[in-house]
C-alpha cells in the first residue's frame, strides 16, 4: 500500500468513527441517541487509535495537515511529501463523512435540527466569538501535537503508543473541547463539511463556510507551534519560523482577549 492510500484511508477510518459517533448521539431514533459528550470524546480517541494501527506502519498516521505540517516545520518529515499527505487526509475525510451519511441514512429526515445535522460532519463553537475560537483551536492543536512528541519520547509496550495517542485524543475532548467542538484537525473539519455541502442530505441546511477557515489555521498555528516549542525545550533549537509563529499567536491572544475584556464591559 502507498503512503498516499495509507493516510487516505486512515483519516477515512478516523472520520467514519469520530463523525460516526456524533451522528448516534445527535441524530433523531438512534439508539445511542443523547448518550452525551464523554461518548462522543471516547468514540474520537478510539476511532483515532484504530486508524493508527491500521496504517501507522505505513505512512506513520499523521492523518491530519496540522501534524504533517508540524513534523515538516521540525524537520522532521519531508516538504516534498505534504502535499501529497494533506491531499490524502483531505479526500479520506471526505470518504469518511460519505461513509457517515450512508450509515445513518433513514435517520436525516427525521432529525429536524440542522445544526445537528451539520454537527456530525463538521465543528462549530459553543459560543460564537472568531478570535476566541480560533484560540480554542489553537491551544488544542498545540496540546496534541506537543503531546505526540512527548508520549513518542517514552517507551511503551510494543503496539501500545497508538492506544496512549488514542487516550490524548479523550483528554483533550473532555477538557478543551467544550468551545468548539476541538476540530484540531483540518482535513477531519473541511473533507466532512465538504460532504455535507456535496451530499444530498434531508434538510440538512448550509455549511457554515464563514466558520471553516477557523478549524483549518487554528490548528495548524497550534501544531507547528506545539512542534516548535518542543525543539525549545527538548533541543534547545530556535529559529525564525519559532519567533513568527509566536508572535502571530500573542497578537491572535491578545486580540480574543481584549475582545472578550469589551464584551464584559458592555453586558
Amino acid at each position: 500500500m502507498s503512503q498516499f492510500l495509507a493516510e487516505l484511508i486512515g483519516t477515512a477510518i478516523l472520520v467514519l468513527f469520530g463523525d460516526g459517533v456524533v451522528a448516534g448521539v445527535v441524530l433523531k431514533g438512534t439508539k445511542s441517541e443523547n448518550s452525551g459528550w464523554i461518548v462522543i470524546t471516547v468514540g474520537w480517541g478510539l476511532g483515532v487509535a484504530l486508524a493508527i494501527y491500521g496504517v501507522g506502519s505505513i505512512s506513520g498516521a499523521h492523518l491530519n495537515p496540522a501534524v504533517t505540517l508540524a513534523f515538516a516545520a521540525q524537520g522532521a518529515f519531508p516538504w516534498a511529501k505534504v502535499p501529497l499527505y494533506i491531499l490524502a487526509q483531505l479526500l479520506g475525510g471526505l470518504i469518511g463523512g460519505t461513509l457517515v451519511w450512508m450509515h445513518y441514512l433513514p435517520h436525516w429526515k427525521n432529525t429536524g435540527n440542522q445544526a445537528l445535522k451539520l454537527g456530525v460532519f463538521c465543528t462549530g463553537p459553543a459560543i460564537r466569538s472568531k478570535w476566541a475560537n480560533l484560540l480554542s483551536e489553537i491551544i488544542g492543536t498545540f496540546v496534541l501535537v506537543s503531546g505526540l512528541l512527548f508520549i513518542g519520547a517514552n517507551k511503551f509496550t510494543e503496539g501500545l503508543n497508538p492506544l496512549i495517542v488514542g487516550f490524548l485524543i479523550i483528554a483533550i475532548g473532555v477538557s478543551m473541547g467544550g468551545t468548539t467542538g476541538y476540530a484540531i484537525n483540518p482535513a477531519r473539519d473541511l473533507g466532512p463539511r465538504l460532504a455535507h455541502f456535496l451530499l444530498p442530505i434531508a434538510g440538512k441546511g448550509k455549511s457554515d463556510w464563514a466558520y471553516s477557515w477557523i478549524p483549518v489555521v487554528g490548528p495548524i498555528l497550534g501544531g507547528v507551534y506545539g512542534a516548535l516549542v518542543y525543539d525549545v525545550m527538548m533541543k534547545k533549537s530556535f529559529n525564525g519560523l519559532f519567533f513568527a509563529v509566536t508572535l502571530v499567536i500573542f497578537v491572535i491572544a491578545g486580540t480574543a482577549i481584549a475582545g472578550q475584556l469589551k464584551a464584559d464591559k458592555v453586558k
